[in-house]
């Protein structure tokens, strides 16, 4: 098989800096995360808001987009996006705009979506209209909305968020595939490939973990993924699933981890694109 396209996403290349912290900013020049992606052989990058903040009230978009085109990295993701089913937009629409106008610049693949930490509702249809609308403001700007099902979320399983994609209906949104949260969900990789219609999955994640859960759900995904091959998730089997389903996209490999946290850049850029690669080869054997 070809290669696979491997995205650096954003919580791979952010450095000391971890989901909640106030803010979400890297330490590090977004100049020099470009450089230290490109590199280390990466295919493309994603950045969260608060660093799309900085580069907006710095450089501009326009040069972080020539920066990756001088090396490269065609694939670019912009997140996170909360609260937007809500109606007090005063909340949470300046960020969506940020995000709609980087990704717009930026041109990227899609705009990363979330909902607030809770139980799983059962209702969807809150959700229907408030996501239509905002994929009908996405693809104004050429780009899509791609929703991040979380097992501690409102949305909590990848096939509860295939549901709800289908019913918004709306060619651009569509699902990320975060392995963590499938397996943490307890989704099985049958359940996957029964679930969740191939074109709606517009991008995939990829992290390993051991099989025990430390602490709460949000505290086991921040503090304790691990490379790729050195956990105890079935990340071969995954890959060898989204394949088979007919993927044929980019993978991100997001490795978030107080353990990743500390290594300097380069060196974790480099570990985590060669434990995708141990992955991959497993999956192909």
């Amino acid at each position: 098989m070809s290669a696979p396209s491997l995205i650096a996403t954003c919580w791979t290349s952010a450095g000391a800096v971890k989901p909640l912290d106030q803010p979400e900013r890297s330490p590090h020049d977004p100049l020099d995360r470009v450089a230290a992606i490109a590199d280390t052989g990466w295919n493309g990058f994603g950045f969260s808001q608060d660093d799309l903040r900085v580069v907006d009230e710095t450089i501009g978009f326009g040069a972080l987009r020539a920066a990756a085109e001088a090396r490269g990295l065609t694939h670019i993701e912009v997140e996170l996006a909360s609260g937007w089913w809500t109606s007090d937009e005063g909340a949470w629409r300046p960020t969506w705009e940020l995000l709609l106008r980087a990704a717009d610049e930026l041109d990227a693949e899609f705009i990363k979506v979330g909902t607030s930490f809770g139980d799983p509702v059962d209702d969807l249809t809150p959700f229907v209209e408030p996501m239509r609308r905002i994929a009908e403001e996405a693809d104004a700007v050429g780009t899509r909305i791609a929703l991040e099902p979380l097992p501690f979320a409102m949305i909590a399983s990848m096939p509860q968020g295939a549901d709800l994609i289908r019913a918004v209906d709306h060619p651009a949104a569509g699902l990320v595939v975060d392995y963590w949260h499938v397996f943490r969900a307890g989704t099985s990789l049958q359940e996957l490939a029964e679930r969740v219609p191939v074109d709606i999955v517009f991008g995939v994640e990829l992290s390993d973990a051991r099989n025990e859960q430390v602490g709460t759900l949000f505290e086991d995904t921040r503090d304790r993924r691990t490379l790729l091959t050195e956990g105890d998730q079935d990340v071969a089997g995954f890959i060898r699933t989204l394949r088979e389903m007919g993927y044929t996209g980019a993978w991100g490999v997001e490795i978030l981890s107080a353990e990743h946290r500390a290594r300097p850049l380069r060196e974790g850029l480099a570990l985590s694109r060669d434990s995708a690669l141990r992955a991959f080869e497993l999956a192909e054997r």
